[in-house]
Order: structure tokens, then sequence, then C-alpha cells
């Protein structure tokens, strides 16, 4: 104990370089697994997937975001790592209220959040929670509208990689998880889901061989999550409301989102970047999006 207490000094005081790794309990009793490691100011990462972890990130980019942040990488109650609740609770709620735990349990005044993909959407959900825990968000390749993503680009883009016509929203009767399920389904069993996401299919292969690399994965919370109405809700109408430095990074090539997504996000003290890239940026173009978060970081004054 005396030694986090020392550990946690040292973060909120001096921003010395750490490394550590611990579980917190959260107030209703799930083990969520963090780790602390870097220097600079405090940053979350926010995974999406949902049920993606932390891992890849870590171990494909995190030597870059070690060097400029105190990254701590979180996996989410219900993934990877992490315990799963008893009461199978798995709302955007509890799940904002556990990134305020884990910012209080580590000593935290506020830090700084990076998203990727659904990661957006819980990013959302937490500024709205917490608005004055996050100082700043970088969002990477994020949706923030699950349907607008699916049917401007998703359903389209896997319907012509498919050689099938799509139909539209609006004309399919089938329940939206039921079409997505449908849908990657045939891409998979065409091996062609990579296209969604890489621009090469070696790239797919390397990111699903981290899977294996971490015993008992716990994929309680990807298997719940969507069942879940709130996290289908458009967050895009909200982002007009929230004012603190966001990095809105996305891809041109990134059929999972949407390269059209950015149209609708109003955020109003935001840097926009525009990356040729797919839904993979710290796999496949790590130069432009390393690039972008220097310019975030120097262009809101956020200290090493």
């Amino acid at each position: 104990m005396k030694k986090l207490i020392l550990v946690t000094m040292l973060i909120v005081i001096s921003y010395s370089a750490i490394a550590e790794e611990k579980k917190v309990i959260t107030t209703d009793g799930v083990e969520l697994f963090v780790k602390i490691e870097g220097k600079g100011t405090p940053c979350l990462y926010i995974h999406g997937g949902p049920g993606s972890g932390s891992y890849w990130f870590e171990k494909f980019f995190g030597d870059f975001m070690e060097e400029h942040f105190t990254m701590i990488y979180l996996d989410q109650r219900g993934v990877g790592r992490s315990g799963s609740p008893e009461n199978k609770d798995y709302s955007i709620e509890r799940m904002s209220l556990d990134f305020e735990e884990v910012r209080k349990s580590l000593g935290f005044e506020d830090w700084l959040t990076i998203g990727h993909s659904f990661g957006g959407i819980l990013q959302m959900g937490y500024a709205e929670k917490f608005p004055e825990a996050q100082k700043g968000m970088m969002m990477i390749n994020c949706t923030l509208y699950l349907n607008e993503s699916f049917c401007e680009s998703w359903a389209p883009k896997a319907s012509e990689f498919l050689g099938e016509n799509y139909i539209g929203c609006a004309n399919d009767s089938l329940p939206m998880m039921e079409r997505m399920n449908k849908l990657g389904s045939k891409l998979r069993e065409k091996d062609i889901f990579w296209k969604m996401a890489y621009s090469k299919k070696e790239n797919e292969e390397i990111m699903n061989s981290t899977w294996g690399q971490v015993e008992n994965w716990n994929y309680d919370f990807g298997n719940a999550a969507l069942s879940y109405e709130a996290y289908w809700q458009n967050f895009l109408d909200n982002t007009v409301k929230i004012d603190i430095p966001v990095l809105f990074f996305y891809g041109s090539s990134d059929w999972m989102v949407g390269p059209e997504h950015y149209k609708n996000v109003k955020f109003t003290n935001m840097l926009l970047w525009e990356s040729e890239v797919g839904h993979v940026p710290f796999l496949e173009n790590t130069n432009d999006l390393k690039k972008a978060i220097k310019t975030f970081k120097i262009k809101y004054r956020f200290e090493s």
C-alpha cells in the first residue's frame, strides 16, 4: 500500500515516468485490469470493440504514447483481463462510473482520454456524466452514432464487397443486429471481412493474433453491449455541447465507421484530421496518427 501511495504522488505532482500493473475494484465489486506507463499528462485509453481490450493499442502504439503521456490502459468490465459484474450491468452509466472510479483510485485530478471506434460513444457518455473529468478527448476513427455508421457506410460497403445490391436500412425489415450479423457472416465466409477495416489481409491477421497472447480473454461485454439501447443513441447531436479540446481523426477508407461520419461532428473546439487509412491507424498509418496527436498536444499545450 505504501508503494501505491508513493507512485500516485509522483503521478499527480511531477508526472514522473512510471510503469505499474494493478487491479481496481469498483464499487459494485468488479476487478478491473489497469496498466499505467509513461510520463506527462495522464491519458486513459478507452478501447472500442465493444470488447477489444487495451492490449493491442499498447502493443502497437504504446511506445509513442508513453513518450508523450502517462498512459492508463484499461480493460473495461467484461473485457480481456478484467472481471465481469455479477448483476450483468454493462450500461453506459456504469461504464462511465468505472472510468471515474479508476481516475480517483489513481489520484488524478483530471485527464485526457483517447478512444478508438466504439470507444467514442463511451467517451461521450463519460463527458455527459462527468463533464469535469476530461480535459480533452482524442477520438481515433470513432463512431458517435452506430445507426449512421452502419446504414451509411458499413452495410453499403459490405454489400459492395459481396457483389450484392444494397437496399438501404429504411427498406430492410430485419432488426439492425440481425442485418449486421448476416452481412458479417457472409464477409467471413468469403474471407473478405478484412476489407472493411484494413488495406491488406495480412494486417488483419497481425491484429487477430494478439487475442491469443492474453490467456482466458473475457468476452462478456462484447456479447452484451449492443443489446443496450443507450449505445445506439445519436451522440452526434451532443457534440455541440462539449467545449473541451477534441482531436477527431478519421480514415478516408474506414468503412467500419464511415469516411463521411465527421460531417455531423460539431465539437466547438476541434482539431479535425483526415488520414489516408482504414479503421486501424495505429497499425497501418502510424506516422500520420503520431503527427495528429503531436499537433493536438502542442496546439492545446498538454505538458510532457
